[in-house]
């Protein structure tokens, strides 16, 4: 008979599940996208139980998934967090995995999977994610023991983001999931990671005398700037620099934001799509200060002939980027926001280059070759549409996604950043789809904020299910749907080096004309499909604008609402995205018209 003086000795346990999201609330994970199935459901319960701690969206798709969870890491630099079952659900989140492994994202992905006594039995719905996913990650795990789990999960999120970030996957065994122990464990154990040590290098004194010397002795040098300025947050510290040495600042896609704009020393971005004075700057320069990029073959085009004619300094977190494309003349692999500051501390007026004359060339060059779009009359073109949305939104500082194609490189060049980290592009795998789906989770971030994702019809069409997500969660993005009813990007390729010659590039029925690139160049009456009956189905404010004379006034609609809302703008299909250097090729190949 028990006494009022006798011990409780019941033992509190606490299962796999249960500890891997408190582990997650440890590494300060406040959002998770998650979708369920059978080998992840113990996790969901856990998530459930402590939905006071972290909250759980349920996206539609878990590519979706993984592209909000970068919506998340791409702002805020911390690491965004998805999950899916095993099998299908586990697939669905590997071009999620690609993309942040390209873009350096710094994401945690956690996959079910079937129980480890019938793993390699080809079980209902088994898929070998660890090794699937090896080439994509920065690193993988499989949980073969409950104990594990906590030093795993604070093993995961060191991974990801530290060094140059990228995505960890976590493969958890169903089994593991339910597998308890009789106390928590500790949340803050000792890693084991034989082989990486992420150090945060810093350039040697030396290093940095020797970037102020090829800065004095240089005539026409230019900043070439990329992602690994935003991840460093050494935008401070670049327009110091910047405005200190007078030297112009050009960007790839990855580095837009990082330097303003609207800045006159911003030449825009360079490369492939790039401005036709960065691409002439970038061939001219006797310095090249290339900072936080990788020479990506859309930035350089032929290897051998892009900025030739100078020196070139490359700052690197990753060693394996120095020399890898280009040969650098001084490479220093060291956190580029420390070598910003010391050169900032370091130099003098002795130190400052003589570029009044290159500042005069580039400004020709700006006034020679500006950006522009042709006048359409009533017809709305995609850059006029970008530029009335920067007119209307920029001082709102709001956050923009994109998808891929010509729309993508519109808004890089007609929509001036002037922060870091308000940019959002699929840049290193180019994957349609992910601009809603990333504003999605930008939203989730930022409930207060104006997000907008500009997109096309063909990359809405690949995750518009999360117009579902949208609307359940309330998440108020606006869309700025691009409508042209072709694949734009994959059109204009067709037009310049393919005779015109029209192969399933036409997003509408097969019998219209445009399907063999046959059509007048005008939309018929009623385009495909009717993404106004779409979005409004799923609960989304919606209109259409088809002339440039309503698009103004619907666009501050839009912008204005406080709800998720689609602005389906139907535009011409015949605008080439100019200048353009064809693939391998070089400046002096740059199309203009």
């Amino acid at each position: 008979m028990a006494t009022a003086n006798e011990k409780n000795t019941q033992t509190k346990t606490i299962n796999g599940a249960e500890i891997l999201v408190q582990a997650l609330v440890r590494q300060g994970v406040k959002t998770i996208f998650a979708y369920p199935g059978g080998c992840s459901m113990p996790l969901h319960q856990a998530l459930m139980k402590y939905k006071d701690d972290i909250r759980t969206l349920l996206p539609r798709h878990e590519q979706g998934g993984g592209f909000a969870a970068q919506g998340i890491a791409r702002t805020t630099g911390e690491v965004g967090v998805c999950m899916a079952t095993s099998g299908p659900g586990a697939t669905n989140l590997v071009t999620a995995l690609a993309d942040a492994k390209l873009d350096s994202i710094p994401m945690v992905a956690i996959t079910g999977q079937v129980p480890q006594a019938v793993i390699g039995s080809d079980a209902f719905q088994e898929t070998p994610m660890v090794e699937i996913s090896r080439a994509i990650t920065k690193h993988h795990y499989m949980v073969t023991d409950v104990k594990d789990v906590a030093r795993i999960v604070k093993e995961a999120f060191f991974i990801a983001n530290t060094g140059r970030p990228g995505p960890v996957l976590i493969d958890f065994p169903k089994d593991c999931q339910l597998a308890t122990l009789d106390a928590e464990p500790d949340y803050n154990p000792d890693t084991y990671l034989p082989g990486y040590r992420p150090e945060m290098r810093k350039a040697a004194p030396e290093q940095i005398k020797q970037i102020l010397a090829a800065i004095k002795r240089s005539k026409k040098p230019v900043l070439y700037v990329g992602g690994g300025a935003i991840i460093s947050d050494a935008s401070e510290e670049l327009v110091k620099f910047a405005r200190r040495t007078n030297i112009p600042v050009t960007t790839t896609v990855m580095g837009l934001g990082v330097f303003p704009g609207e800045d006159p020393l911003s030449l825009d971005m360079l490369g492939m799509h790039g401005t036709v004075y960065a691409n002439y700057a970038v061939n001219e320069a006797d310095l090249l200060l290339a900072f936080g990029v990788r020479f990506d073959d859309r930035v350089t085009g032929k290897l051998e002939e892009f900025a030739k004619h100078g020196k070139i300094v490359h700052v690197d977190i990753d060693p394996s980027e120095l020399q890898k494309n280009k040969e650098a003349h001084i490479p220093i692999n060291a956190d580029l926001k420390h070598v910003l500051a010391s050169l900032n501390e370091a130099i003098t007026d002795d130190d400052l280059p003589q570029v009044d004359d290159w500042l005069t060339q580039c400004k020709e060059w700006k006034e020679k070759y500006p950006l522009k779009y042709p006048e359409l009359g009533d017809v709305m073109s995609q850059q006029y549409a970008i530029h009335e949305l920067w007119q209307q939104s920029k001082d709102r500082d709001p956050y923009i996604t994109v998808g891929v194609g010509q729309h993508q490189m519109w808004a890089a060049q007609f929509y001036k950043f002037n922060k870091p980290r308000h940019w959002l592009s699929s840049s290193g795998l180019g994957t349609m789809g992910f601009g809603l789906p990333a504003a999605m989770g930008v939203q989730a971030q930022f409930p207060n904020d104006l997000v907008v994702d500009i997109d096309g019809d063909g990359s809405m069409l690949m995750n518009i299910q999360e117009l579902a997500t949208l609307h359940t969660e309330n998440l108020p993005v606006k869309i700025l749907l691009l409508n042209n009813q072709h694949l734009g990007m994959v059109v204009q390729w067709e037009d310049r080096f393919m005779a015109g010659r029209r192969a399933h590039t036409y997003l509408g029925p097969v019998h219209h004309p445009e399907w063999e690139g046959k059509g007048s160049g005008e939309h018929a009456e009623d385009t495909y499909p009717d993404f106004v009956s779409i979005a409004k189905g799923f609960g989304l404010q919606a209109k259409q604008v088809r002339s440039k004379a309503e698009y103004p006034a619907a666009l501050a609609e839009m912008l204005a609402s406080d709800q998720p809302y689609l602005l389906d703008v139907i535009c011409t299909y015949q605008e080439h995205v100019l200048p353009m250097i064809p693939s391998g090729g070089t400046v002096n190949d740059i199309i203009t018209e």
